[in-house]
Formats: structure tokens, sequence, C-alpha cells
């Protein structure tokens, strides 16, 4: 197997993905990508058409992330034309599984040189654009297992390790002054560029995500965010979405709902790439590897409480 090296690694700022509030949301999820890839290429001084392939993350495609949002990108952004590009979804690691695409590739040998990335705009295709749901609307298989939303597994898993509100605040806490201190120590500006709007002036030059003026008091306040849905009726016999999960877990009473605004992955808007290569193709292109990849797993675990799998993976 050939080793595989990363030679550049870039990003937008994360926008907040809101419709019309956030510092991205004007722009078009293709002309992210777009606006990053000519970035890159443009630091590292990269022949574009040394890249064979490109694959990118990308959960939602539909409306302006449908077709295939990474090819169009390509062709945003003025590339040579004989660059191709597909995109990929695996939920929340759609961009991880897109630069371990472009990385099987190379470590095979198929090619020597691509790009892995991803993409979302959440500002302008929210989350369930699609009308998919978590199953593909299976009502066939929501007779044997109906999966629930994400929140509501997230909510069953702290239940059952016995963490509470308090415990998951703590924990938000900290990563926000973890992000605070980061960013008071330019400890991204290697990787993340400004985003420019078309007349050239600065959309956005910071992460809009972090807060770095958050506390324990502030985050004490806000609601549970999936209560309410846990309530839904959404079971074929008229259950509801905190039953069809409890009737996995029979031997839990009662999901405790910790997770709010505050203390759960946020929705943004970005993009992201990577672009890797053989020693040889590194050589040709005139770069320095910063890193090499030397492994990358998959697991897969139980589907309703869906969100346990990163561990068994890592194990791997």
């Amino acid at each position: 197997m050939t080793d595989v090296f990363i030679y550049d690694a870039l990003r937008t700022p994360r926008g907040r993905g809101k419709a019309g509030k956030g510092g991205l949301a004007n722009h078009h999820p293709q002309e992210l990508l777009a606006q990053t890839l000519n970035t890159m290429a443009e630091r590292k001084k990269l022949d574009k058409n040394l890249v064979e392939d490109m694959s990118i993350g990308c959960v939602t495609q539909v409306k302006e992330q449908g077709a295939c949002i990474a090819r169009n990108a390509l062709i945003a952004a003025e590339w040579p034309e004989d660059v191709t590009g597909f995109t990929v979804n695996r939920f929340c690691g759609s961009g991880l599984e897109a630069i371990n695409s472009i990385a099987a590739k190379i470590g095979a040998g198929f090619i020597d040189g691509g790009i892995g990335g991803g993409v979302e705009s959440m500002s302008r295709v929210p989350m369930g654009s699609d009308e998919a749901m978590i199953d593909g609307l299976n009502l066939k298989m929501r007779q044997r297992l109906f999966m629930v939303p994400q929140g509501i597994s997230a909510d069953l898993i702290a239940t059952r390790e016995g963490f509470t509100r308090q415990d998951v605040d703590k924990f938000a806490l900290q990563s926000q002054q973890k992000a605070a201190k980061a960013i008071e120590n330019k400890y991204f500006a290697s990787s993340m560029f400004a985003v420019k709007n078309d007349d050239g002036t600065v959309a956005l030059d910071r992460d809009e995500h972090p807060r770095a003026d958050t506390t324990l008091e502030s985050l004490g306040g806000l609601g549970a965010a999936f209560e309410k849905l846990g309530a839904m009726a959404m079971g074929p016999n008229g259950e509801t979405l905190d039953q069809l999960a409890l009737k996995r877990y029979p031997e839990t009473q009662k999901i405790e709902h910790v997770h709010t605004a505050g203390n759960s992955s946020g929705i943004v808007d970005g993009a992201a790439v990577v672009l890797m290569g053989s020693a040889e193709w590194g050589k040709k292109a005139g770069l320095k590897p910063r890193a090499r990849i030397r492994s990358m797993a998959t697991a897969g675990a139980e589907p309703l409480i869906m969100l346990t799998a990163p561990a068994p993976a890592s194990q791997k």
C-alpha cells in the first residue's frame, strides 16, 4: 500500500446556520467550496491539473446542495474540466468519509493525488430539507424498528450513562472556554481563511458559533431542546418518540432531557478541504507533507441510539 500524506488543510470560518443571519448565509454552498479550493490552490501554488479526484461529504443533498456538489464546486471554482468530483453521505461523518475515500484511492494506487472535504449550508438548506427523516420513510422497517431523531438518542445516552444536566452544561462550558483560548491564541490561523463577497469585501473571517461569554448560569437558563419532540406521538400505535426509544431500552424508566441549544453541537455553515497525495506526487507538486494517514476505520452500532459508534471505530 502506498503511503498517503496530507499536504494542506483549509476551511472557512463557521457561520451561524440561520437564514439571513449568519456571515455565510448569502453564499451558495458551491461557492463556499469554490473559495476554499481556490484559496488553498493559491497559497500552495498548486498545479490544479495534478488533482485527479475530489470527494465532498454533504448530508442534505437537495436544492442548492443537490446534483453533485463536489463536481459543481470544481466548475464554479473554474478548475480544469478533467478534475472529477463525487459526493458522499455518512451523516455526521460525511466529511471524514470523503477524506478517507480519497486516501484509500491514493493508498491503493488508483490515483496519486486528490482532495477530500465537506460542505453544509444549514442556513440555506436546513436539516431535514430532504424530508426523509432518519429512515427514509420506510414504513415496513418501522414495524420492526422506529428510529428516533438524534436529539432523543443523545438524551437517551445521557440518561443511561448517568450524565445530569449539570454535567453536560459543565462540559459545554469547558468546550466554549477551550474554543475561546484557541481563537485568542490564533491556533486556527493557518487552517482558516476569510470568505469574501463578490465585491471583494470580507463576509466572514472568524467563527461565529463559539461564545466566549458563556457561563454556567446562562447555560442553565436554557430550556431542554428535545423534550417537546420526545412527547410527539409518531409511532404506528400512537406512541411518543420517547416511548419508542424506551421500548428498545425497557430497563430505562424515563428519558431525562438534558440537552439544550447551549450544550449541543452547533447549526452552522461552512466548507473544508484536505489536500492529499503520495510522496512522489508531493515532490512533483513541490509540496512538503504535514502529516501521514496511518489508518482509518468505521463501526456500526444499534441504530436507534445511533451515536455510540465512534468509540468502537476508534478502538479498531
